[in-house]
């Protein structure tokens, strides 16, 4: 280890740079706000820990004025990132479940994770089932216990979190978790990838390039032997019909690198033998999580609509 060097190791701008001396620089993610109860939607937040032995928590949503007679779905949120910057408590996920919460009326749970590199994968994917255990009690906290409907969960994320999101519905499918009813789950751009390119990957005028995902999933999963695992390339999962749902909903963008990864998930899933439908959106003229960077413009509200009638219907 190089001592005070600004040597840079790995470079994964725009998320994050690791020096040389063992310093690690995110880029992104780093604000923190409090929950809440938003002016804009009134939905309220408040925090609880998972496991506050290893850092694993959770931020907690109720809509406006719910109503204990009548339960709500539960969506459980998964924040994206490269698996390496983001929280839950972030400005731009406090405002992204705020919108969801508000338009889908749920209860929903945010689920902070750890990051890579501090924190390889598979951590993320322990932490988060970790959290589905915890939901699954059903004696973790008030607002589940009066509100929500453990009939009727939902699993969502984007990005890295969509890649969570289909991990853990892979798990729950072939797993039993008593307490949880799995009915869906909705991907948002996920973050799925292959040894070998398919569609416009071999371009290189994206952010995210080929060349960028072929360094950043070693760098997360230092254990992975290569981009075919199945937890990052559905198409090499010998069991990916036991997916645990019966819906799922999938968004990709037209300029996002990995917009032929969610268009292949949709086709090798409805192939696979799994007993349920599957929709692909495709928006045009946006790029990478559009509606987590900008829920209000027209495509984010729209897609936040989609997924809240998704959730409802």
């Amino acid at each position: 280890m190089v001592a005070n060097s600004d040597e840079i190791l790995h470079d994964f701008s725009p998320l994050l740079k690791h020096y040389k001396d063992g310093r690690i620089e995110r880029l992104v993610g780093l604000d923190v706000v409090p929950p809440s109860v938003d002016p804009k939607t009134g939905v309220q937040s408040k925090d609880l820990q998972i496991s506050p032995e290893i850092n694993v928590s959770a931020r907690l949503y109720l809509p406006k004025n719910p109503d204990r007679s009548q339960k709500l779905p539960l969506l459980v949120y998964f924040h994206g990132g490269g698996f390496l910057v983001e929280s839950a408590f972030s400005s731009l996920y406090q405002k992204h479940v705020n919108c969801l919460v508000a338009q889908a009326n749920v209860v929903a749970v945010s689920v902070d994770y750890r990051l890579a590199p501090e924190h390889p994968l598979p951590i993320a994917f322990e932490d988060s089932w970790l959290a589905l255990e915890w939901i699954a009690s059903q004696s973790t906290d008030e607002w589940i216990k009066d509100y929500a409907d453990m009939n009727r969960v939902f699993l969502g994320g984007d990005s890295a979190g969509g890649n969570i999101t289909h991990n853990m519905a892979r798990r729950i499918g072939t797993q039993k978790l008593d307490g949880i009813n799995l009915s869906g789950i909705t991907l948002n751009c996920p973050f799925f990838y292959g040894k070998d390119p398919i569609g416009n990957e071999g371009a290189d005028h994206f952010i995210f390039s080929k060349n960028y995902n072929d360094r950043l999933l070693p760098y997360v999963c230092p254990s992975m032997s290569d981009c075919d695992e199945p937890w990052i390339n559905p198409a090499k999962d010998e069991k990916l019909s036991s997916l645990g749902c019966k819906k799922v909903l999938v968004y990709v963008a037209e300029k996002d690198f990995l917009k032929d990864r969610g268009c292949y998930y949709k086709e090798i899933l409805s192939k696979s033998g799994w007993n349920g439908d599957v929709e692909l959106v495709e928006v045009e003229g946006e790029d990478h999580v559009f509606s987590v960077l900008h829920p209000d413009s027209e495509n984010g509200n729209a897609m936040l609509k989609k997924v809240a009638s998704f959730i409802n219907e």
